[in-house]
């Protein structure tokens, strides 16, 4: 279990149905290994009528992801940059060659 994760990190979702979703972390639960993602993993849930909520209603709520399955959003954009910076740098030497033969 990733133990650099904490509230109010930005992630994202790097396997499962919500694969390449970002958002804050919301809630860790570290005893289950789990993490709760701001407008991730959203799920309709029933309310029960209420003094407060006299019809009732249908609200989403974020419910929890495996903690293994959220990268730091920072992780996820040096691994992004990472792999197209070579090539950049690539047609970068490329185009200088040629402006110099020019």
């Amino acid at each position: 279990m990733s133990k650099n994760i904490k509230k109010g990190d930005r992630v994202v979702v790097i396997s499962g149905a919500a694969k390449g979703q970002s958002g804050a972390i919301l809630q860790v639960q570290r005893n289950r290994g789990r993490v709760i993602v701001e407008n991730v993993n959203l799920r309709k849930k029933h309310e029960r009528k209420t003094q407060d909520n006299p019809e009732g209603a249908i609200i989403e709520r974020e419910m929890p992801l495996h903690i293994s399955n959220v990268m730091l959003q920072t992780r996820w954009d040096s691994r992004k940059s990472g792999g197209s910076s070579a090539a950049e740098a690539a047609d970068a030497s490329q185009t200088e060659s040629v402006e110099s033969k020019s």
